[in-house]
């Protein structure tokens, strides 16, 4: 991406500042204080390890993908979120090369405020598609349990549509676009195959499991691919 189309960092400040108001998933917090964070590229060499064993204890599971896939898909959305929310809303893409992790949870971090306007953009779509997935494919790289590559991607496409199923509700202005750039998203790179838009209100049913209703009290989530099924 070239620096002609590079955002002001007062113009990436407020456009995170702004979606972060969706709520949780959508807040990355930007500068502040470095005591408490550190990058996520240490997290994604460690595998993840200290969020996913949480998951794993917190839904008293003995299978540990269980853990991994949960925190795997928390942290897509915790991407996807507010990324999506600032391409639609601010007409920006963040750059979130240089992302940290808080110390003792999975809040994010953009120390130094970045991004890309999307007008100056050839390709904001697969600028925005980058952003997310290169960071979900390095968290992939890391991880020290064995997990099926398309559960992952279904994950990250899952984390997708959820973002973007809260946006609409927030914003139904935004239906046309959303749905546009929703789709345009999940037929890109490796989310292309990982499920389908059901429904006008971007309902969705992907076409692999995120393992929650393996643990004892979880269940099938809305767009699981064994909905309707019985338990396999």
């Amino acid at each position: 991406m070239t620096e002609h189309a590079r955002a002001s960092a007062e113009a990436v400040t407020a456009a995170l500042h702004d979606v972060a108001a969706l709520g949780g998933f959508f807040v990355l917090h930007v500068g502040g204080r470095d005591e408490g964070w550190h990058p996520l590229d240490h997290s994604y060499a460690r595998g993840f390890t200290d969020l996913a064993d949480a998951v794993t204890q917190r839904h008293h599971t003995r299978e540990p993908r269980i853990g991994v896939s949960i925190a795997h898909l928390g942290h897509a959305a915790r991407l996807w979120s507010p990324a999506l929310a600032c391409v639609l809303l601010h007409g920006i893409v963040p750059d979130l090369s240089g992302l940290q992790r808080a110390d003792g949870g999975p809040a994010l971090r953009m120390p130094r405020p970045a991004g890309w306007y999307t007008g100056r953009l050839s390709e904001p779509t697969l600028a925005l598609n980058e952003q997310v997935m290169r960071h979900l494919q390095a968290l992939a790289a890391g991880l020290h349990v064995r997990i099926a590559p398309r559960l992952l991607d279904g994950n990250a496409a899952s984390a997708l549509v959820g973002a973007a199923h809260v946006l609409l509700a927030a914003r139904p202005g935004l239906r046309e676009p959303l749905t546009g750039l929703t789709a345009e998203l999940l037929g890109t790179g490796r989310l292309a195959g990982t499920g389908v838009i059901t429904g006008p209100d971007l309902t969705f049913r992907r076409r692999s499991c995120c393992l929650y209703y393996r643990a004892p009290n979880g269940s099938k989530c809305g767009d699981c691919c064994l909905a309707g099924r019985d338990h396999l």
